[in-house]
């Protein structure tokens, strides 16, 4: 159904975390890239997402961050911990760097861990399809849309397919306009011959591994609007201040303000999740938790409101 993919930050792990009830309950199936040298806060993750009977698919060979030159270690971490876990998949990513022989050697590394194919950049996908034959029924297949189009996606047509779309078109914060279009994939997934749809959340598919001073704040907030055939928007609350890089607590302030204006107004269409409770929480004690804990709350959001509309 619904496959976030989340880079193993910090707060990314403590959102799967905290929302790991709800994933289960709906059937949704995070993908997770590790990208921290330590795997305590993944080892963690897989074990409250395992405690209740959930599913997620670990990238072993990560693009990004600690692990980019060498995935043993994670791959250590499921066999050392996970052995048996069935609902824990090895996610193998396929990069355009990758061979078709390393592709297949991954794949025999992994078998014990139901390995799924995610396909980011790989240039071969018919000689792949045809060296998999008739082992390609029993594979999950996930794209990543900007790397895998129709015709690339067709070769694995008797697979089990996801399409991931990044919805979140990421630039300075004191340039995102008040609200545009984030996706219509939840609606039309099945149309494109797809099991389900994923996204890379608020955050987006380019990588960083930390911000500078933040100039401006932005809370990024989803929402599902039925005026509009059900397509997913995404509204940018920016603070006013923009020239400095001061005082994020102020900016913040700013920021939060302008979002509870818009929900006051009653035709924001923004769904009233928890997160959104705990955003009010915020404005009515006038504090401000830093921007990793904001990032997780409109992260949450997002999660929330999927799992309402699929629901």
């Amino acid at each position: 159904m619904y496959y976030p993919y989340f880079r193993g930050k910090q707060f990314e792990l403590i959102t799967i975390r905290e929302m790991a009830k709800l994933l289960a309950e709906n059937k949704f199936v995070p993908v997770i890239e590790p990208v921290r040298e330590s795997l305590s806060g993944l080892k963690k993750t897989l074990r409250a997402i395992c405690d209740v009977d959930g599913s997620a698919i670990v990238i072993v060979n990560p693009y990004y961050g600690d692990h980019q030159e060498n995935g043993m270690s994670i791959t250590d971490l499921l066999q050392q911990d996970f052995t048996g876990a069935d609902n824990i998949s090895a996610g193998i990513l396929l990069r355009g760097d990758m061979s078709v022989d390393e592709v297949l050697k991954c794949l025999d590394q992994h078998a014990n861990h139901h390995p799924v194919l995610v396909h980011a950049g790989f240039t071969e996908p018919k000689a792949l399809a045809g060296q998999l034959g008739g082992n390609i029924s029993a594979l999950t297949n996930v794209f990543v849309e900007d790397h895998a189009k129709l015709l690339y996606r067709k070769h694995f047509d008797c697979s089990t397919r996801i399409l991931v779309r990044d919805g979140f078109r990421r630039q300075r914060n004191a340039d995102y306009p008040e609200m545009e279009e984030f996706s219509d994939l939840h609606v039309t997934y099945s149309d494109l011959g797809m099991a389900g749809f994923g996204d890379f959340l608020i955050v987006g598919d380019v990588y960083s591994e930390g911000g500078g001073p933040a100039y401006a704040v932005a809370i990024h907030l989803t929402f599902i609007d039925p005026d509009k055939d059900d397509v997913m928007y995404i509204y940018h609350f920016v603070s006013e201040t923009k020239d400095t890089p001061t005082d994020p607590a102020g900016k913040f302030a700013q920021a939060l303000a302008k979002l509870i204006t818009k929900l006051d107004s009653g035709t924001s269409h923004i769904l009233p999740t928890n997160a959104i409770r705990e955003f009010r929480d915020l404005h009515d004690k006038g504090h401000f938790p830093g921007l990793g804990y904001v990032k997780k709350l409109s992260m949450k959001h997002h999660i929330e409101t999927l799992a309402n509309y699929l629901g």
